[in-house]
């Protein structure tokens, strides 16, 4: 790893108002235990999903390896497109017929059972391929995830921990993954709880400060494997700080927005992640369903920096090189600001 990891506070019994004045104001991550979740930390078992959301269609990633990467797309996710496949030379053959053969959906019941094996006798890519399920809105291009809505049979046993005013709720995103399966290091521009209910997870965080070395490409880090990254290929993630806590069942970690964070399900895994609006309502792209847009304002300010670094290539390459190193110190200026240490 790159560096020795820091441990994230863990709290009991924290009271909506003791989480309001004094840990949502730090701005940092914290494991919150012993909150009333309601009985589906003791009902929420395999048998019990399946029977109670039934045989509801689900779109689903299928990855044929646990690492899971949204930049790559090593994974299949439905509906299915050819240019979001990356074949794998040791699965070209059963990669072949899921290419042409990918189903849109699967019946939740037969998902939730898939994913809670271990070897499967019936797959789409191999026998211990990963499964991973992230709820959408019925109509994902309009309609936010909300579990109230796309699960109302489960989300009647949960109780979430509204520490937040009603107005700022944007979405509530139903998960669920197989043992050993690694999402990809990314930011997330709301704050949210990441409420565990079955299973254990390893969650792995970085401060937004140290976004200079995670080799970003948009919200996403490049650095897949962050216990054991290539360092050849990306030096400067020995300088990232990293944070770690485990989550059982019945934990809550409160993730800031710009917190950089890395799952993995230590075990068959289902939760449920509570996005809220930390900044004014109207600092969000309204036509954002996922939450996963950039504010506004960052956005039109990445796309004139974008629009002035294109208008550089106009001067000689050692000019290009001087002015960008001025644009530089100058935003580092203000990045670095002592209000934000």
């Amino acid at each position: 790893m790159a560096r020795a990891a820091g441990a994230v506070a863990r709290l009991s019994g924290v009271s909506r108002e003791r989480f309001r004045q004094d840990i949502y104001p730090l701005r940092e991550p914290v494991v919150l235990k012993g909150i009333d979740l309601g009985i589906c930390t003791t009902k929420w078992t395999v048998d019990y999903l399946s029977q109670t959301a039934g045989d509801k269609e689900v779109k689903i990633h299928v990855s044929p390896v646990p690492q899971m990467d949204f930049l790559s797309k090593n994974f299949v996710y439905s509906p299915v497109h050819l240019s979001h496949f990356v074949i794998d030379l040791q699965v070209i053959k059963s990669s072949f017929r899921v290419l042409f053969d990918f189903p849109r959906t699967l019946p939740f019941d037969v998902f939730v059972r898939r994913a809670a094996e271990v070897k499967h006798t019936e797959y789409f890519i191999s026998e211990d391929e990963k499964y991973y399920l992230r709820s959408l809105g019925e109509d994902p291009r309009k309609d936010i995830a909300d579990i109230r809505k796309q699960f109302p049979s489960l989300a009647k046993d949960i109780q979430i921990p509204e520490y937040f005013e009603k107005e700022q709720f944007f979405s509530s995103v139903f998960r669920i993954s197989s043992a050993g399966l690694q999402l990809w290091t990314h930011y997330d521009i709301m704050d949210n709880f990441l409420i565990q209910v079955v299973g254990k997870k390893r969650v792995v965080l970085y401060n937004p400060r140290d976004a200079p070395y995670l080799y970003l490409s948009g919200t996403k880090s490049e650095v897949l494997n962050v216990d054991n990254p290539d360092l050849e290929k990306y030096p400067l993630f020995m300088k990232a700080r990293c944070y770690e806590c485990s989550l059982e069942a019945g934990d809550v970690l409160f993730i800031p927005a710009l917190w950089f964070h890395n799952v993995i399900s230590e075990e068959f895994g289902v939760g449920v992640n509570v996005f809220w609006k930390h900044l004014p309502s109207e600092c969000y792209d309204k036509t954002d369903t996922y939450g996963n847009k950039d504010p506004t304002a960052a956005s039109r300010a990445l796309q004139i920096l974008d629009r002035a670094l294109k208008t550089l290539e106009e001067l000689p390459e050692e000019y290009q090189d001087f002015y960008a190193r001025r644009m530089v110190l100058r935003i580092q200026e203000r990045a670095f600001s002592s209000s934000y240490e």
